[in-house]
């Protein structure tokens, strides 16, 4: 019965994912008017290189992105949030759980953003948002992350919020047709949180 309301609670916070704002942006659920800002950045292949998608090759590709992200938000599945601009409310990347283990409380947050925003503090701020939404709204006692070793400006953003590294493991996903390192990062609730 315990496993059952556990399963209920996240998916009700997942099937209403709220809004978090930030200085300069607010996350919020995807949605279908997001398709043409969602393909300008997401047929960049320097965008796609290290996450495990391909560079969209139409805006209807990217549509049908925004349409399993709302198949996941229905079904209350772990999902990410459109990163915007709170100034003009373009979306710029996306941020979220990529899974869930609710018996260890625990979690994967993954993201990508449009090149324009490297470099800029941006991801950062989203993914402190993301961090103190799976702590204090998801009650998750543990949040991990991980990168391609050939990708270090992301684990940078990982420590700029006190993620820790903690190992490199070998051959452990396959990306764009080879076996990638990734390094692991991960925070715990009681860690310090940088600002």
């Amino acid at each position: 019965m315990r496993e059952y309301r556990t399963m209920l609670f996240y998916q009700n916070i997942f099937s209403h994912l709220p809004v978090l704002e930030t200085e300069r942006l607010i996350l919020r659920p995807m949605r279908m008017s997001d398709a043409r800002d969602l393909y300008t950045y997401a047929q960049d292949r320097e965008v796609s290189r290290h996450v495990l998608w391909d560079a969209h090759r139409s805006v209807g590709q990217s549509r049908e992105f925004l349409r399993a992200a709302i198949r996941q938000y229905r079904r209350g599945q772990p999902a990410s949030f459109a990163i915007t601009l709170r100034d003009s409310g373009r979306m710029i990347g996306t941020i979220g759980f990529m899974w869930i283990n609710p018996d260890h409380k625990s979690g994967e947050v993954g993201y990508s953003l449009a090149r324009d925003y490297w470099n800029r503090g941006i991801m950062t701020e989203a993914l402190r948002a993301v961090i103190d939404f799976g702590f204090n709204t998801l009650n998750l006692h543990r949040i991990e992350a991980q990168h391609e070793t050939d990708n270090p400006a992301s684990g940078r953003v990982m420590a700029h919020v006190g993620m820790r590294y903690e190992g490199t493991l070998r051959g452990r996903l396959i990306n764009k047709g080879r076996y990638v390192d990734v390094c692991l990062y991960a925070i715990l609730r009681d860690d310090p949180r940088h600002e």
